[in-house]
């Protein structure tokens, strides 16, 4: 297939989706349109994360801490005086933030370049190990965030969090991002930097014998992911209009984890797909938390059940495709084509006879 066809298709598929957000922002209720945005969200989420590991083979665990900046930047800048003066009521906010308040975008922006920046930050030094070590600082990292958010105060008002935070997120913002996200991790796999980026995974020590710098372009996946990490943080918190510490705890960073593995390592693909099934499953199985009644039985309620079968499902996924839903593979028109192509020769030689 051409590269022009291809790209041709994609538009469409493009317009077909603004076609169907435009739909669904004014149509749909607001539950459904939330499962939407969160979906998005977990996308930059889980493609940011792919970035670090999937490409450069780092495992880290501090998405969470990065998450959390973005959010609380974003909701601070955006977050109205009055509100600010009715929800900091244990110690005032402190100035400037008690009296500015900015647009949307670029309170995102500034959430997205600090993640960035503490993304170098943490880099430096947790880029130095490997394996089990980086995985360990990075934690430590988010867990520091984490404490840190819990004790300002007079910044980020401590463990009663931020409320009333405008709901300025929406399908065109959350899909948007998550479309640039991709774009850009996509084009950064696909370049000479996405090459050393893979070579760096599979060989650090060849990798380095060829002239690839091993710290820089680690380095560079490590604050690229982070700042688009701070985006969907920023975006987060617009969207639920009420953060705390605890939201970011590590259980979010082994979210994000979780749903990688689920769509395969190294796969955007599979990155979208996951994200899709994870929070769509994760809605659907929201009733056997409840009572449920099946003619003349009836089960008890368990809070939490829908994460057990949450966890059986992926267990099955893991056993039955190790290397997630899509491996390291990833879609393609050519690979599309190639399949209905048997299809529609079926067709046309079933019309032929019929006309016979």
């Amino acid at each position: 297939m051409r590269k022009g066809t291809s790209r041709i298709l994609t538009a469409i598929s493009l317009l077909v989706l603004f076609l169907f957000l435009w739909w669904a922002e004014e149509n749909l209720d607001p539950y459904l349109r939330r499962i939407l945005n969160l979906i998005a969200i977990n996308i930059i989420w889980v493609v940011t994360f792919n970035l670090i590991y999937g490409y450069t083979g780092q495992f880290s665990l501090g998405h969470a801490g990065f998450i959390a900046i973005g959010a609380y930047v974003t909701a601070l800048l955006t977050l109205p005086p009055a509100q600010k003066e009715q929800s900091f009521f244990l110690s005032p906010c402190i100035w400037p933030l008690s009296v500015i308040q900015w647009p949307f975008l670029p309170s995102l922006i500034l959430g997205a370049l600090l993640a960035g920046v503490f993304g170098v930050l943490i880099g430096i030094p947790s880029l130095q190990l490997r394996g089990d070590y980086m995985a360990l600082v990075t934690l430590g990292f988010a867990e520091v965030i984490r404490v840190i958010n819990m004790n300002l105060q007079s910044i980020t008002n401590g463990s009663l969090g931020l409320k009333g935070i405008p709901e300025y997120t929406n399908l065109f913002w959350s899909w948007g991002c998550a479309i640039f996200t991709i774009f850009v991790v996509w084009m950064l796999g696909n370049s000479s930097y996405g090459r050393a980026f893979k070579a760096i995974r599979e060989d650090e020590i060849a990798a380095e014998t060829t002239g690839v710098s091993i710290f820089y372009h680690k380095l560079m996946a490590f604050a690229i992911a982070a700042l688009l990490t701070g985006v969907g943080g920023g975006l987060f918190a617009n969207l639920i209009s009420t953060i705390d510490p605890n939201l970011f705890s590590f259980l979010l960073s082994y979210q994000v984890v979780t749903i990688l593995v689920l769509g395969g390592v190294g796969s955007i693909t599979g990155n979208v797909l996951a994200s899709i099934m994870y929070v769509s499953l994760f809605e659907l199985l929201r009733p056997i938390d409840q009572p449920m009644t099946f003619g003349s039985i009836t089960l008890p309620g368990r809070p939490g059940m829908r994460m057990v079968m949450f966890s059986i499902i992926f267990l099955l996924v893991i056993l039955f495709y190790r290397r997630g839903l899509m491996g390291s593979n990833e879609f393609s028109w050519r690979w599309l084509l190639s399949k209905l192509q048997p299809i529609f020769k079926r067709k046309r030689q079933e019309d032929d006879h019929s006309k016979d």
